[in-house]
């Protein structure tokens, strides 16, 4: 269950941690987009958009508690790096106790907001009962996302990327056939869809702790480590919160250009929300490549390797470069026929293919700062990845896409610019704030 990352091969070592986390992440992101593909084919595209807005926020809770979870994995994997099993055990305990306090008031808070936040979405009238009855459900069942994304945390931090692939496989197959029986042959629309997400993530969670009881762990968890310790939670919390918090303005930031598109009428709504779906699914490399380095960095960081992170931070680049650049060239021929497996409207189609299009060069871009995002987190520097992410979105993002929908009404192309463009501007900050900590780095040995 617990590995160490901090010798042999560097390449070889994001390779193997990669492949699991890369899947995994596959076949979550595969929980909206089977609800989306699946509701299409049953329903018209005012359920389509009920289940694209809905799942949109849900995307946005759950990246916000796998960034707060960042802070338990680095952490725990500095202790594994240094050999430190009681300080792993310690933080392990603490990640339990506050992720259970947490999910609880975050599910309460939300079941009394669920209206207001889809008002808020400025949803089409035509799919706001579907989106509320979507989300009521959701949030009722947001315990079991936290307890997923705990555990899958604790494991990777430990150095295991392979156990949660497990866990969410068995859930994703569950989820896609309880989505055939609710959607197809209940006829439960939205309601069957969140109801299918919701209990195949409970069964996910169960089976996790079935395995973890099964399972020998060197940390040893006693009752006494679920004890709240101030430097254990804070030190969990100076990382995670400003991940959560800089994954949760790229969500709003999303959720800001779908309000947009909302505006521009139901077929580009739906577009917009079948877009991001795709690139939800295309961006789980470079979003790999953040956690792979943050989880593999923080080993060698507590091990004193820090050229080995240095040089995990590049081969990540150089991985999620490739990819982004191969993807982004292929769908430039190819958008209008993945648009077009999620609806059959010519209109949605159309729209859909020229905001991927643009869109899609993010995939590139987007690598490479979350690389340095995944590095500057591993040296408990997450304040950076918040800065640059903030600062793109307030400056470039959206005022890119707002500018981009005002004056470009006939087509969605320009807007989905706005995403690479922001990119770009995160990857000029994230170069002068390696520079700067490499320099203090070198002055820190000579002096």
């Amino acid at each position: 269950m617990q590995k160490n990352l901090t010798s042999g091969s560097v390449f070889r070592n994001i390779v193997y941690f990669s492949l699991p986390f890369l899947l995994s992440y596959f076949l979550q992101t595969l929980y909206g987009m089977a609800d989306l593909f699946i509701i299409g084919q049953f329903y018209d595209v005012d359920s389509t958009t009920a289940v694209s807005i809905g799942s949109q926020v849900m995307h946005m809770l759950t990246v916000m508690i796998v960034g707060l979870a960042m802070g338990s994995t680095v952490t725990i994997g500095k202790a594994v790096g240094a050999k430190d099993i009681k300080k792993a055990s310690v933080i392990v305990g603490n990640t339990v106790t506050l992720f259970m306090g947490i999910s609880a008031v975050i599910t309460v808070a939300l079941l009394f907001l669920v209206k207001p936040i889809v008002s808020m979405m400025s949803t089409p009238s035509e799919a706001i009962s579907g989106t509320v009855v979507y989300l009521v459900i959701c949030f009722a069942g947001i315990p079991f996302i936290t307890a997923y994304n705990l555990i899958s945390a604790i494991f990777r931090g430990l150095g295991d990327s392979k156990s949660p692939m497990y866990f969410i496989a068995v859930a994703c197959a569950i989820n896609i056939g309880l989505d055939y029986l609710l959607i197809g042959g209940l006829h439960l629309g939205t309601a069957g869809a969140a109801l299918g997400t919701m209990l195949s993530q409970t069964i996910s969670v169960l089976l996790a702790l079935c395995i973890i009881r099964k399972k020998k762990m060197r940390l040893n968890l006693q009752k006494e480590h679920l004890k709240p310790r101030s430097w254990a939670i804070r030190e969990i919390l100076n990382i995670g919160i400003p991940v959560s918090l800089q994954d949760g303005f790229i969500q709003i930031s999303f959720i800001l250009i779908t309000i947009i598109a909302n505006r521009r009428g139901l077929n580009d709504a739906a577009a917009v929300g079948i877009v991001e779906k795709i690139i939800g699914g295309l961006f789980l490399v470079p979003s790999t490549m953040l956690s792979a380095v943050s989880a593999l960095a923080a080993q060698n960081i507590g091990a004193g390797k820090h050229e080995r992170a240095a040089l995990t931070l590049r081969y990540a680049v150089m991985i999620a470069v490739g990819f982004g650049f191969a993807v982004s060239v292929l769908m430039q021929f190819f958008a209008g026929p993945v648009v077009g497996l999620f609806t059959g409207e010519s209109a949605v189609i159309l729209s859909g293919s020229q905001y991927l299009r643009s869109y899609i060069w993010d995939c590139m871009f987007a690598g490479v700062h979350f690389s340095f995002s995944g590095y500057f987190c591993a040296y408990g520097l997450s304040g950076i990845s918040f800065l640059h992410n903030s600062m793109s979105i307030l400056f470039v993002r959206i005022p890119g896409a707002y500018f981009a929908s005002k004056y470009f009404a006939a087509t969605l192309f320009p807007m989905g610019l706005a995403a690479p463009a922001g990119s770009l501007f995160s990857i000029i900050i994230c170069i002068f704030a390696f520079v700067w900590m490499k320099n203090r780095q070198k002055k820190t040995i000579y002096t």
